[in-house]
């Protein structure tokens, strides 16, 4: 029993091991193939186009009803200390370290990383990359590399807008709609939010989350055989493991930043 439980174990270590240095060489490829996108900037800009403003309503709504929903829980837990006029600071705070990136890292997972899993495993599965490649064509620099990049571009900008939307939405509930001072709702913002430890912090983390989200996806629908069976298999593959791995990301980084 002992040896064939320490042969399982064995092997689970050996293949582990062998998919992150397969994963890790396909994101080493990916970024050495990305130099040539410098000589045509417009194959990025028409991913991005795809990925960015496709996403866009989905995180705009989404936005606007965690702003407005965190304004008004927000102001009811306040109200028990007395403190209602810190409703902007504690939506601010919230919005810009941790629900703006990780709700906006959770929704592109959803609607843009499926989007380009199941995009680059239909193109497998119809023989274009193999076509690409019969034309001397790489599909790593002329698919993928442009993919990749207009995600991690996007997902910040989605991550910015995500944030102010869900301010928005607070300001609408908390002063417009419950009747907090609207001075105090800016100004508490403004004084309690530091551009460096919070803004920035949260620019970073969507930054690695579009890094990570981005690759996933694109990395199980290149490595998903041409059937329609796995690809639809690697497009729920890439939900799952793009949102595992953004709150495990999350908490790492949440723990580094702001341990001091």
């Amino acid at each position: 029993m002992s040896a064939r439980f320490l042969a399982a174990v064995g092997a689970w270590v050996r293949e582990s091991l062998e998919t992150l240095g397969f994963t890790m060489r396909a994101f080493f490829t990916i970024l050495g193939a990305s130099a040539g996108l410098l000589r045509r900037p417009r194959l990025v800009v028409e991913q991005l186009f795809f990925i960015g403003n496709y996403s866009l309503i989905i995180v705009t709504v989404s936005g606007l009803f965690v702003g407005m929903v965190l304004g008004l829980q927000g102001y009811y837990t306040l109200t028990k200390y007395g403190s209602e006029q810190a409703l902007g600071l504690l939506v601010a705070l919230s919005l810009t370290r941790e629900l703006g990136p990780v709700v906006t890292g959770l929704l592109f997972a959803g609607r843009a990383g499926t989007s380009l899993t199941a995009e680059i495993g239909l193109m497998k599965a119809g023989e274009q990359l193999s076509a690409m490649e019969m034309m001397a064509i790489n599909p790593i620099q002329r698919v993928l590399a442009p993919r990749f990049w207009a995600g991690v571009i996007a997902m910040p900008l989605l991550q910015a807008i995500f944030t102010a939307v869900g301010i928005f939405g607070a300001y609408l509930v908390g002063v417009q709609l419950i009747g907090v001072d609207e001075g105090a709702f800016w100004s508490q913002m403004q004084s309690g939010v530091d551009i460096w430890k919070d803004i920035a912090n949260g620019f970073i983390k969507s930054l690695v989350f579009g890094v990570a989200i981005t690759f996933i996806a694109l990395f199980q629908g290149y490595q998903a055989q041409p059937t329609p069976e796995d690809v639809a298999g690697a497009t729920t593959r890439t939900v799952v493991i793009s949102s595992l791995m953004v709150w495990w990301l999350d908490f790492m980084m949440t723990a580094l930043m702001f341990s001091k």
